[in-house]
């Protein structure tokens, strides 16, 4: 048998005949033209298109390193990443402290009146062996971590004010601009023997916005204290989930 060749017209194509037997529904529909899936580089860094996204994920020593060709193929990337560079410079001017520092009288006018005046300061009057110092203590040492812009130090009482009576302990004073701006006398004003974190944050904010955690330097007192507020009671709807689950064990 003989080979036949087929011709195969370009893939679409249509005569003007057939067009109008489709017209008349006597051929079925012209079949879709099969188009490939668009290109997509590989899972791989350097060929991801450069984009805000792509530059965050750049550390700022990277970020340094980054030349202009780098960023040519968008002019935006490029004022992104002089702004990142500015907002990473700025952060680092911020002071962070981040735990409670104790202190001697003689270092109270440097570390508490001397300190930069956007810094607020809580000091911590205590003596060792008063049980209620302890309690304060350890939510104080949480709340640090928590607002390392925010300084703590802790002092003896009488250390700070002579012939301070002990059964005002434990006390808190708070200065920001080198003058105090509240006194806190008695575990009574944290909640007691129940103080938590959250309690003291409360008490804390009552009148300023003394805690800072360095990312909104400028947050209002309400700002901080709707904060405090969320995470005081996410733990109590944790712990009330924790007792469900031990009651129904």
């Amino acid at each position: 048998m003989a080979n036949r060749f087929v011709y195969k017209d370009v893939e679409g194509a249509s005569t003007q005949w057939d067009d109008l037997q489709r017209k008349f529904g006597n051929l079925p529909p012209k079949p879709e033209i099969f188009k490939p899936a668009p290109f997509t580089p590989a899972d791989d860094p350097d060929l991801r298109p450069k984009s805000a996204a792509w530059i965050d994920e750049k550390s700022p020593e990277e970020l340094e390193e980054l030349e202009d060709d780098d960023l040519d193929d968008d002019r935006f990337l490029q004022e992104y990443r002089k702004k990142r560079l500015a907002e990473i410079q700025e952060a680092a001017k911020v002071v962070r402290y981040g735990s409670v520092v104790p202190i001697s009288g003689s270092d109270f006018v440097h570390e508490v009146s001397q300190a930069p005046q956007d810094v607020w300061v809580v000091v911590f009057l205590y003596k060792d062996g008063v049980q209620e110092c302890g309690l304060l203590l350890t939510c104080l040492e949480e709340l640090a971590t928590r607002y390392p812009a925010t300084k703590f130090v802790k002092i003896i009482s009488t250390d700070c004010i002579p012939n301070y009576p002990d059964r005002n302990l434990p006390t808190i004073l708070v200065y920001n601009n080198g003058a105090v701006k509240g006194t806190l006398v008695g575990l009574s004003q944290f909640g007691a023997r129940r103080c938590t974190p959250e309690s003291v944050a409360l008490a804390l904010c009552k009148s300023d916005p003394v805690l800072n955690d360095g990312h909104s330097s400028n947050a209002s007192k309400d700002a901080v204290i709707d904060s405090v507020r969320k995470r005081f009671i996410e733990k109590l709807v944790t712990q009330h989930e924790d007792e469900e689950d031990y009651s129904s064990d």
